[in-house]
Parts: C-alpha cells; sequence; structure tokens
C-alpha cells in the first residue's frame, strides 16, 4: 500500500490538534499493514464513498468534526492512494 498526502493535506495536517493528527497516523499506518479494502472494515473510520463534485472521493472520519478525503489511483500491483484533504467537517 503506498499512501501519497498533498502538500495541501499536509499543511491542513500541521494546523490539526494532536489528537487528529495521531489518528491520521494511525490510519494511515493501518493501510499499510493491512491494505485498503481490510482497512475499510473497522467501523470507527466510517470509511464511506462521496457524491456530487467528489463522485470519486471516498471519507474516512478521524473524529465527529474531522475527515479524510481520499481517492484511490491506478496501480497496477499495488494499492495506492492520495489523501486530498483533511478537514473540519460542517455537520
Amino acid at each position: 500500500m503506498k499512501v501519497f498526502v498533498t502538500s495541501n493535506a499536509k499543511k491542513q495536517l500541521s494546523r490539526c490538534p494532536d489528537h487528529i493528527a495521531r489518528k491520521f497516523d494511525y490510519w494511515v499506518d493501518l493501510l499499510q499493514t493491512i491494505g485498503l479494502r481490510e482497512a475499510r472494515k473497522f467501523k470507527g473510520f466510517h470509511d464511506e464513498p462521496l457524491h456530487g463534485d467528489r463522485k470519486s472521493q471516498r471519507s474516512v472520519r478521524l473524529s465527529k468534526g474531522y475527515r479524510v478525503i481520499y481517492r484511490e489511483l491506478d496501480g497496477q500491483r499495488y494499492e495506492v492512494i492520495e489523501v486530498l484533504e483533511v478537514n473540519k467537517h460542517e455537520y
């Protein structure tokens, strides 16, 4: 599993509370250990597809307020994702 984090997402992560950054690191470690398909089964992250303008993207919740927006890239022999955003979600 290869995880690319965009510069925008890195910037947003640097502004997040420490516990959010740690949960993000945990999620990335989980992806690299067991893979994306298995990590999606963890109910605590609420991995879900997005709709509308973000149709090809997915969301993972780091807390009630923060989420990661990512998309799968076309990897030939392994899974690749690109983290697009880490933001404070408005409910």
